[in-house]
């Protein structure tokens, strides 16, 4: 089971096991991990669920549809991904994630 590091906004940390096959927004959502809104439910059309990734290389290229919403999103930054795009593996164990600041 991987082991995933959120940094909320705030500077609060959370160390989550999370389950292959989930995204990232539903293993944040589901450990009560603040900051990742989910408007439309993980079906990348909202950009809420904005966060910024130490993990180059590990994690596949956003698909055009991801790097159309990141165009949206506030404070992008080349790091910047959705979470409800990004599926977890057992390859994503130690990922670091900070949850972006939501101003939507």
């Amino acid at each position: 089971m991987p082991r995933i590091h959120f940094t909320e906004p705030d500077g609060t940390e959370h160390d989550v096991d999370a389950t292959s096959g989930m995204s990232l927004m539903q293993t944040a959502v589901f450990n009560h991990v603040r900051g990742i809104i989910a408007d439309c439910g993980g079906n990348c059309s909202c950009g809420t669920c904005h966060v910024y990734i130490d993990a180059a290389g590990v994690i596949p290229a956003p698909k055009p549809s991801e790097r159309a919403m990141l165009g949206i999103v506030p404070d992008k930054r080349d790091t910047s991904r959705l979470s409800c795009c990004i599926t977890v593996t057992p390859d994503l164990d130690g990922l670091r994630v900070q949850v972006a600041k939501n101003e939507f």
